[in-house]
């Protein structure tokens, strides 16, 4: 009684439970498995390429200007930032928002540092 879940309720030779079809499941779920870490990989790597190119259009934008302190850097970091997302995306409109939204976010954020703006109070201790 234990194996005719197996075998069917006929109680006939062939198994329900077919180990071809079986075989093709496993390997169906180990490649969607592996695409997903793929996928994965892929947009971890475009996250780490938007930081590079924030990084690297930050510091060439100083060094050109010769102000290497000033929020427009980082205004420039943010703009080119979101263009690249934008080619990412195949949208100019997606590409003029995120370069504003990079831009203003990046050059309000290096004012605030530079002036010591606080989010939130003091750590309580």
């Amino acid at each position: 009684m234990a194996q005719r879940w197996l075998h069917g309720w006929s109680g006939g030779e062939e198994p329900l439970y077919n180990t071809a079809r079986l075989k093709n499941v496993l390997c169906t779920c180990v490649i969607l498995s592996s695409l997903r870490g793929f996928v994965l990989v892929f947009y971890l790597l475009f996250t780490a390429t938007l930081g590079a190119v924030f990084g690297l259009t930050t510091c060439l934008s100083a060094q050109i200007r010769e102000e290497p302190e000033d929020p427009l850097n980082y205004f420039i970091g943010g703009c080119a930032t979101g263009a690249v997302l934008g080619a990412r995306a195949h949208s100019y409109m997606t590409g003029t928002t995120a370069c504003l939204g990079f831009g203003i976010t990046a050059a309000l954020m290096k004012i605030g540092n530079k002036e010591g703006w606080r989010l939130t109070g003091p750590p309580k201790l």
